[in-house]
């Protein structure tokens, strides 16, 4: 009697298995079907000739240009005193290579190996592609 008894328990949670697993994929091929349904009710992509294209110009170019520097205070500005979201109303630069040579003259190249040369390696390695 305890033979049956065990069957039957072992085929009842086989069962309850069986009935989760066609529940799971009903609720999974339900999602399917409703997600067909919002992808019809979409407008279609839209069409190549309905696409930006570049100007007859060609593509646009980057604009470099030198600003003015503004001097700040001693104690910072807060930010209700700053103006034109944080270029401080600062004006193009009448001598813009003048500026950047000033700029650009306090940087030299570094003397030695890289930072980290491996054994073996030529003696400017390191520096990475660009030295």
């Amino acid at each position: 009697m305890d033979t049956i008894l065990s069957v039957d328990k072992i085929l009842t949670d086989i069962a309850w298995f069986f009935v989760v697993g066609i529940v799971i994929a009903g609720v999974i091929l339900a999602g399917f079907k409703l997600g067909q349904r919002v992808r019809e009710k979409e407008p279609p992509p839209p069409a190549p000739e309905t696409q930006p294209h570049l100007p007859e110009g060609g593509a646009v170019h980057e604009v470099r240009e030198e600003r003015d520097p503004v001097e700040i205070p001693e104690g910072g500005l807060r930010p209700h005193e700053m103006q034109g979201y944080g270029n401080f109303g600062s004006t193009t630069s009448d001598h813009a290579d003048q500026v950047r040579a000033e700029r650009e003259s306090g940087y030299k190249k570094p003397e030695g190996p890289g930072p980290h040369p491996q054994p073996g390696a030529p003696p400017d390695a390191g520096r990475g592609a660009h030295a």
